[in-house]
């Protein structure tokens, strides 16, 4: 299992899970809309969910059904930069 950022992260990255996360599973760059949780790192300590402002960080378990395409978004980015931040695009355009 795992923990998961959905939708409310996009373009906010207020990076306050970060800064909790013991393991450093949750990843940033300028480049992306949002930030992403290593599925392969994480140690499901839950640490990153209450300091996120929006709430957008789930158990992989919890997702919210119109959130669960996050899943795999959050997976495959670790495989394939560019296909994660196109459905990531796809769900929200850029402004």
């Amino acid at each position: 299992m795992t923990y998961v950022v959905t939708e409310t992260c996009i373009d906010l990255k207020d990076k306050s899970c970060i800064e909790v996360c013991p393991v450093d599973c949750i990843h940033e760059v300028d480049e992306d809309r949002m930030v992403f949780i290593d599925p392969d790192e994480c140690i499901d300590c839950g640490a990153c969910v209450d300091p996120c402002p929006v709430d957008a960080i789930y158990a992989e378990e919890d997702v919210p059904a119109p959130q669960v395409p996050f899943t795999q978004i959050n997976k495959i980015y670790f495989k394939d930069k560019v296909a994660a931040r196109e459905q990531v695009d796809g769900i929200k355009p850029p402004a």
